[in-house]
């Protein structure tokens, strides 16, 4: 591992990056930039927030995979929606949906997509997301938001932060978050340790080996719900260069924040390079 020439590269280059953080064996061992002050966005990165929230959920028996999200949506629908289920949209494989919802009623906007439950494959959709976000809140009875910050934010120590909601009032899971690069991070130990941080559990093992295992195949090679396989590890992702990858059999966590609107792999290719020595070793 060479976090010199990695952050070297981001240096060099002009690369649009905040902050990055390595973790080996749980234990941070190289930092560079801004990773506990400033708070940026996470765009998707947010949905996994959202994972973690209905895994909360689902281990306390309030909401199931396999249940019509129509159970818990008290809306008018296309013929179609009664059929699909709470893992359809977590696993992204409902198709032919919008990438997001417009207008000023984005319920009534999803509902009103065509769907066929019988068709299955990979269409990456904040609209999914959002109708997770939706079901949650209306078990809870209550803000989603708050809920999120009391159970998982809290026990994690995240005290800064910014999240967004619907035109009807409604957690928005799919994007709109803030954080610091060091809280992101938290996220990553939180999976790796199987659902505990700092010796509390926040979330069912067997939650998260669903979560982080592939559910859905894609052509980046496989979803789980809302977090993404990544060789041998998986990770969490944001449009912009957004990241944190998780490699348990290695015990590596890799974070950074970015802003880079362009689809070069350059940034990944130099991580994978310096710090999982990729290329390096013939892999």
């Amino acid at each position: 591992m060479d976090f010199d020439s990695f952050v070297n590269d981001i240096e060099k280059n002009g690369w649009n990056v905040f902050g990055a953080e390595i973790y080996k064996d749980g234990r941070l061992i190289h930092s560079w930039g801004d990773t506990t002050e400033g708070i940026h966005d996470l765009y998707s990165a947010t949905k996994t927030v959202l994972s973690v929230a209905f895994g909360i959920m689902y281990d306390r028996g309030l909401i199931g995979l396999d249940d019509p999200v129509m159970r818990y949506i008290s809306a008018p629908a296309k013929p179609g929606w009664e059929e699909v289920t709470i893992r359809r949209l977590l696993t992204m494989s409902i198709l032919d949906l919008p990438f997001r919802a417009e207008g000023d009623n984005w319920i009534k906007f999803a509902l009103n997509c065509d769907t066929d439950p019988e068709e299955r494959g990979f269409n990456y959709s904040n609209i999914c997301t959002y109708l997770v976000g939706v079901a949650l809140a209306n078990v809870l009875g209550s803000d989603l938001g708050k809920f999120i910050e009391d159970e998982i934010f809290s026990p994690l120590g995240i005290e800064r932060f910014e999240y967004s909601y619907s035109p009807e009032g409604y957690f928005y899971g799919a994007s709109g978050m803030k954080m610091s690069v060091h809280d992101l991070s938290k996220f990553g130990i939180l999976l790796m340790n199987g659902g505990v941080y700092e010796g509390r559990r926040i979330v069912s093992e067997d939650y998260v080996k669903m979560a982080t295992s592939v559910q859905q195949m894609n052509r980046e090679g496989g979803y789980g719900f809302y977090i993404w396989k990544y060789r041998d590890g998986y990770s969490i992702n944001g449009k912009w260069k957004q990241k944190c990858y998780i490699l348990p059999a290695r015990g590596i966590i890799v974070t950074y924040l970015s802003h880079i609107e362009d689809d070069s792999n350059d940034l990944l290719e130099s991580m994978e390079k310096h710090i999982l020595d990729i290329g390096k070793t013939g892999e």
